[in-house]
């Protein structure tokens, strides 16, 4: 069975096509991301679905590394033939091996926030994207009609203005993770 490290980061991977989201949430977020497009704003996306597999590998990396979970009692998950325990040279659990395993694994997935087992990214429901514009930003609204956006800061992650916009798409930010909108906010 496989030690954990930072080889499983490129196991399970998240997708990054808005074509992977459940409707009604695809077709939201593809008519939110046109429209921002169209307003000459950047948009980078950096997660749509997410495999359950995925999730739990950050989840766990997360609470041992960050939470000081002790390893042993990571419950196993269906397809993850993962080890969490770094044995020492006797075979006996080498905690610190096993922490600063899950620690490389943390920065290489480059998790900020501790990541759940269960997201509306598992569930088709979310994309974590970057969004920038320079200067003013006239862009329309899920109705159609223009609204123009001048406050700062120029980022979807922070303008509470630009969020507004999104939710008349059915786009909800959550703020408190600066690249993720969804379909409840979630």
């Amino acid at each position: 069975m496989p030690l954990s490290g930072p080889l499983w980061v490129s196991r399970f991977p998240t997708t990054r096509s808005l074509d992977d989201l459940v409707e009604p949430f695809r077709s939201n977020a593809k008519r939110f991301i046109a429209a921002l497009r169209a307003a000459h704003a950047t948009v980078t996306i950096n997660d749509t679905l997410r495999p359950a597999e995925r999730a739990y590998l950050m989840h766990f990396s997360f609470e041992i590394a960050r939470e000081g979970r002790d390893p042993s009692t990571v419950p196993p998950q269906p397809g993850v033939d993962i080890q969490w325990v770094h044995p020492d040279a006797a075979g006996r659990m080498d905690l610190a091996a096993s922490r600063a395993a899950a620690k490389d694994m943390v920065d290489a997935y480059g998790i900020v926030f501790k990541p759940v087992l269960q997201s509306r990214h598992i569930q088709g429901l979310a994309v974590d994207m970057d969004i920038s514009w320079s200067n003013s930003l006239a862009i329309a609204k899920g109705d159609g009609t223009i609204r123009t956006i001048s406050s700062v800061p120029r980022t979807g992650a922070r303008n509470t203005d630009l969020h507004a916009i999104g939710a008349s798409y059915s786009v909800i930010k959550l703020p408190t993770d600066d690249p993720h909108w969804s379909a409840d906010g979630h």
